[in-house]
């Protein structure tokens, strides 16, 4: 069981997300806020696997309420769930931690996917999206000395790039021949010399830096 909490300030968007969570198997929304103030008071009374989040919400932006989600519990996947396409917003959002950035037109059947994709340990995007992305990291291919700079071994640099393509830590163990319990080594290994929390944030920094 998948269970699914909603940050989302519009009261029939966060009906109509909970009803299609709660109306899946394997899925189950266990709460849903209006603002991010309320859902980072009762965070640590939550047993929750995905957040869905807005980033325009009152009071607190979505994009804070990531940064501040993840200093509490490291281990959460948050997806932006929002309007905003610009790539601004995008890199923001990943840099404060998200795990994954969807726009609010992505069909149901797709957000649901997401967010079992996310669950899996997996960085889901919507196709326009994932071309900023990729777009960026085309911009920024070309090597510099800064991946000296943090001293990733090659092996990092290989495990970073497979997570920019989107490869969970299985698929990861399986394209590098290692096992799991290695990849989450070198991804221990990649947050300490990055000075990041997780992997959406370990890659949008690598692509920033040019490490990748």
């Amino acid at each position: 069981m998948i269970k699914v909490a909603i940050v989302e300030d519009n009261q029939t968007i966060r009906e109509g997300l909970s009803a299609l969570i709660n109306g899946t198997e394997g899925y189950k929304c266990v709460a849903a806020f209006r603002d991010c103030e309320t859902f980072l008071n009762k965070l640590n009374q939550l047993e929750v696997d995905v957040v869905l989040m807005d980033i325009g919400l009152p009071g607190m932006s979505g994009i804070e309420g990531v940064a501040q989600a993840v200093k509490k519990n490291p281990d959460l996947n948050i997806l932006m769930l929002t309007i905003y396409e610009d790539s601004e917003k995008v890199f923001d959002a990943l840099c404060s931690g998200a795990s994954g950035y969807l726009v609010k037109k992505t069909p149901p059947a797709k957000l649901l996917e997401a967010i079992k994709d996310a669950h899996d340990g997996g960085s889901p995007m919507s196709s326009g999206i994932a071309r900023q992305v990729i777009n960026a990291f085309k911009e920024t291919k070309a090597k510099t000395s800064n991946d000296e700079d943090y001293k990733l071994s090659p092996r990092e640099i290989e495990v970073l790039n497979l997570l920019a393509d989107g490869y969970n830590y299985q698929e990861i163990a399986e394209s590098m021949f290692i096992s799991v319990d290695t990849v989450r080594h070198h991804i221990r290994n990649i947050y300490k010399k990055l000075h990041v929390h997780s992997q959406s944030e370990a890659v949008a920094k690598a692509i920033r830096k040019k490490i990748i």
